[in-house]
């Protein structure tokens, strides 16, 4: 008699921790997805800026008389910020650093390009250069945005995998942090404009 209490105890104790373990798994998923989701944002984001590229340049070319070094640049910068894809759910930090290497370079090359483009008048004055301008402006914007939602569906997914005993779970089931986007290094100081 006093085996089936023990056991009824077991068995009980057993279901307890199996429902615990389908709701944290299901949980880590949901936040799991919630991250990719972000980081897809964030792709579409840069993406979207990259489409924008193709038309300022060909908008810079036709107005102008136009540094050829300077397009070229833009161009190549782009093709190296298109070429990188990463997997959100195996991202390392090192891959996330060359991913935003790779977009700082599109971004100070596009800097250069509009600083350039303030000494062509004609080109300043240009409705479809004033709108691409404001489009690529726009979405400086969204991707700052996108990135600081990707940043913090991270911060929930980690904090949810670091708690206790959700960890002892996640370990289990091999939910790894996931790695966030950083300030590039030296970016707390302000850029330098010459004129």
């Amino acid at each position: 008699m006093r085996s089936i209490y023990i056991w009824a105890i077991l068995l009980g104790l057993g279901f307890i921790v199996f429902v615990s373990a389908c709701s944290y798994n299901n949980s880590f998923v949901a936040l799991d997805e919630s991250v990719n989701n972000a980081w897809s944002k964030v792709q579409s984001a840069y993406q979207q800026r990259a489409d924008l590229i193709p038309n300022l340049v060909a908008t810079v070319k036709g107005a102008a008389e136009f540094e050829k070094e300077t397009l070229e640049a833009v161009v190549s910068a782009r093709a190296r910020a298109t070429s990188i894809n990463i997997d959100p759910s195996n991202a390392t930090p090192e891959q996330l650093q060359q991913f935003q290497e790779a977009q700082n370079g599109l971004s100070q090359s596009l800097g250069r390009l509009l600083l350039v483009a303030e000494q062509y008048p004609d080109l300043k004055a240009s409705a479809s250069f004033q709108q691409l301008q404001a489009q690529l402006e726009g979405q400086e914007n969204r991707i700052r945005v996108e990135r600081n939602r990707y940043n913090d569906a991270v911060t929930e997914y980690n904090t949810s995998i670091r708690r206790f005993p959700a960890s002892f779970f996640a370990s289990i089931f091999g939910f790894d942090r996931a790695v966030q986007f950083e300030s590039q290094q030296g970016a707390e100081n302000a850029p330098t404009v010459e004129f």
